[in-house]
């Protein structure tokens, strides 16, 4: 079990933000509230002032807001704003230790947890690299890693406004090498009841690659390309669709499932996407070649053949996701795909860079091409994106808050 803590958060300063609005409409005031700190969060130190110009909202509210704000410990006052005329204005930041959210990502090869604050910093990482771990390994590890997380009093448990949990919707089904029977009591676990008394409540679930599309959304290159394709490589393949800001879900809720798409390749014996373009691909490819490894970080330190076997893969991957994102491209139309999940960083450049070389040399087929990049919160991207999920249901503007709050 590896611990680490006072993790430096993946994502760069987000940008100054200027597409926020606020809304009049009648008992909208907790919108409006959220549309106003996320003005504040976005650009760093702001002023009242400047809150009304960006929002659209008028100075009384925006004064009655970060009233209530302040009161409740989410955001502080930082000083004053000289060299203008008249009284200077006071500047206004979110306060990083006014809340705090717990993120459990629960995979096929790992087990990990997160508390994150309020700004998108991970205070402490807890994370177990263990294959196929049972409902019962799970619930312990949740149980022991967030004793630890408390004991180093970084932050109160009065402070946590909830825990988010991410994993794959077919956790216990989809059939990976060295897949025991066991693991599809999967299947018909309540995730929710599984961890209710372990994690602070109230606990949201969701799907793994959702998850980070929607990290990637708040606190990564989402804030400034709005609409884009997230690509999950983990233990599978998943994928994650926004547009215009907004996670986009499907008519049954399996949007972006593009691990699941067809594979015809006489270069591999993979019927699916996903069971050639994944870690678990790649490591029975090393496996073959007696170079067994199980574990991302030692995808790095190989030995030559090995990393032939790695570089190899990276070149096959890249042929058999040309066609699907091409199709991405041509339906959705997004601003760029983002590559994320648990392959090395480096290794995601290398893919990232092979996948632009190729669709650039389709350029003339298709009306325009999405680039494709490394995701700013590529690593631990599913554990970071859960424990913005709570903080997204309380705290954070979004059209489904809008829609709960209009219907009031």
């Amino acid at each position: 079990m590896q611990i680490n803590h006072r993790v430096r958060r993946a994502a760069q300063r987000p940008p100054k933000h200027s597409s926020l609005a606020g809304t009049n409409l009648e008992r909208a005031a907790d919108y409006n509230q959220r549309v106003t700190l996320q003005a504040i969060r976005v650009n760093g130190e702001i002023t009242r002032q400047d809150l009304a110009r960006i929002t659209g909202l008028t100075p009384p509210s925006i004064a009655n807001i970060t009233n209530r704000l302040l009161q409740e410990d989410l955001i502080v006052e930082m000083g004053r704003l000289r060299g203008k005329r008249g009284q200077p204005a006071k500047r206004l930041a979110i306060n990083p230790d006014g809340a705090f959210s717990i993120g459990l990502n629960i995979d096929r090869d790992h087990v990990t947890v997160v508390a994150m604050d309020v700004t998108g910093n991970v205070r402490a990482r807890i994370t177990d690299e263990i294959d196929f771990a049972l409902p019962n390994a799970v619930v312990s590890f949740a149980r022991t890693a967030m004793e630890e997380m408390l004991r180093t009093r970084q932050f109160a448990r009065s402070k946590i406004i909830g825990t988010g949990v991410a994993l794959p919707d077919d956790l216990g089904q989809i059939d990976l090498p060295h897949r025991p029977a066991s693991y599809g009591v999967w299947n018909t676990v309540d995730v929710n009841k599984m961890l209710a008394n372990v994690l602070p409540e109230p606990i949201l679930v969701e799907n793994d690659a959702a998850a980070a599309a929607i990290g990637e959304l708040q606190f990564g290159h989402g804030l400034r390309s709005p609409t884009f394709f997230y690509l999950l490589i983990s233990a599978s393949l998943g994928g994650g669709l926004v547009i215009d800001g907004n996670y986009f879900r499907g008519a049954d809720g399996r949007s972006g499932e593009i691990g699941f798409l067809p594979l015809r390749s006489r270069r591999t014996k993979a019927h699916s996407l996903q069971a050639a373009v994944s870690l678990s691909a790649l490591y029975e490819l090393l496996a073959e070649k007696k170079r067994t490894t199980s574990r991302p970080e030692d995808l790095l330190s190989l030995d030559a053949k090995g990393k032939a076997v790695v570089a190899q893969w990276i070149a096959d991957s890249a042929d058999f996701l040309t066609d699907p994102l091409l199709a991405v491209s041509c339906l959705v139309n997004p601003k760029a795909v983002f590559i994320g999940g648990r392959l090395p960083g480096e290794l995601v450049d290398e893919l990232a860079q092979r996948l632009n070389q190729r669709l650039r040399s389709r350029a003339g087929d298709v009306p325009k091409i999405a680039p494709v990049m490394r995701a700013a919160m590529a690593t631990d991207a599913p554990a970071i994106g859960a424990a913005i999920l709570p903080f997204q249901e309380r705290l954070l503007p979004s059209r489904s808050a809008l829609m709960k709050v209009s219907a009031d």
